[in-house]
């Protein structure tokens, strides 16, 4: 198109080519010049009709030319759609995996949670009904070891101009063989063992409990648990704080008990066992306790909350402070108790207790009622 345009100018620029006047008589020896003249006219016209038609040509490549250009454009726009329409479907893809694999890592956190909090408590479970058999196999062991050794002491004192009549029964009176049927017991192990083979022992009727739901109660948590928070001024959690929390964390030394309450509400607080040589028995007032059968005897010493001398097995931490604070059976099983209430409840927060609203609505019953059995003094024997 360009060159069309330079070679237009061009023409324009240059004058046209103009023949030669012929004289009126000519001579003999210019006889063909008008032939001449005609050749030269004809030579001019046939140049410009050539610019034309290159022209012409140069203006119709030029239209294929965008022509194609258009198309080859148009062809790589649809690619290029196609491209971004392949590229965003597979982007829905992998966003929908993802969404996916979040869900399922979180449902599988959240019964992982609720795996390891079952296996917590089965373990307790396990470890204090274990120690219970272990200590009642110590008194049937301390029990059959003084009955071995009253009947020694029996034997060794029995002879035949002088029987025992713990031995042999036959030799006591009528009235006296009557009453003591089977075999004879020394007094200090006989309030262990049934005295007589004959009488048997009637089972316990079983008690089976009954639950009801409280409306009040369940509503409350029901709307507590449509948006769950910590925030004590909502009204379940305000009713707990009043009736449960509250006096099971008042204890006798009020401006600890309000450090305690603190840190248990902050998850901060820490519960640990102690051994008994590292019981502060220098600042405190320790007293020895004999124990049975040689053990080794027990230090008592202040309850830091309490305030009373008290066999204290547990220490508490109050977030990083570092100071220790030795604690008693009971005192620690009422942190204990409202310990576990804010830790179902933070689970609960979390998303990470999946179950139905009344099951969870009796977990927490149940968690209210370990701590008002703690507040009263009730707690399990292995504390």
């Amino acid at each position: 198109m360009l060159r069309g345009q330079v070679s237009f100018e061009e023409e324009s620029q240059n004058p046209p080519a103009v023949g030669h006047w012929k004289p009126l008589m000519p001579s003999k020896g210019d006889k063909e010049e008008p032939e001449g003249g005609c050749q030269d006219a004809g030579g001019v016209h046939e140049p410009q009709s050539m610019e034309q038609l290159n022209v012409s040509r140069l203006r119709s490549s030029s239209v294929e030319i965008r022509e194609k250009g258009s198309e080859f454009l148009r062809d790589e726009l649809h690619k290029a759609q196609k491209e971004l329409k392949l590229k965003d479907k597979e982007c829905e893809r992998l966003s929908k995996v993802r969404e996916q694999l979040e869900q399922e890592l979180e449902e599988l956190t959240a019964s992982l949670f609720e795996e390891a909090h079952k296996m917590v408590r089965e373990a307790n479970t396990k470890q204090a009904a274990a120690e219970k058999q272990l200590r009642e196999a110590r008194g049937k062991i301390d029990m059959l070891q003084a009955e071995v050794t009253a009947l020694k002491t029996l034997v060794i004192t029995s002879t035949p101009s002088s029987p025992n009549r713990e031995l042999h029964p036959q030799l006591q009176s009528p009235s006296k063989a009557g009453f003591r049927k089977g075999h004879g017991r020394n007094k200090s192990t006989s309030s262990a063992v049934v005295s007589a083979a004959g009488h048997s022992v009637a089972p316990e009727p079983v008690s089976r409990e009954c639950k009801e739901v409280d409306s009040i109660l369940f509503a409350e948590f029901q709307a507590w648990k449509e948006s769950p928070t910590l925030d004590k001024s909502c009204s379940f959690l305000d009713r707990i704080y009043r009736e449960d929390v509250g006096p099971c964390l008042d204890f006798t030394k009020q401006e600890l008990s309000e450090l305690v309450r603190v840190a248990v509400e902050q998850n901060t607080l820490t519960i640990e066992p102690v051994a008994s040589q590292t019981l502060p028995v220098g600042k405190v007032a320790a007293e020895e306790c004999g124990g049975p059968n040689g053990f080794r005897s027990q230090i008592l010493t202040k309850c830091a909350l309490s305030g009373l001398p008290r066999t204290c097995k547990h220490r508490i931490m109050l977030g990083d402070s570092g100071s220790y604070y030795y604690i008693s059976p009971s005192c620690r099983a009422r942190i204990t108790a409202v310990c576990n209430f804010f830790t179902y409840i933070r689970y609960i927060q979390q998303g990470l207790v999946r179950q139905d609203v009344e099951l969870m609505y009796w977990e927490v019953m149940r968690l209210r009622r370990e701590m008002s059995l703690a507040k009263l003094g009730f707690y399990p024997s292995e504390m």
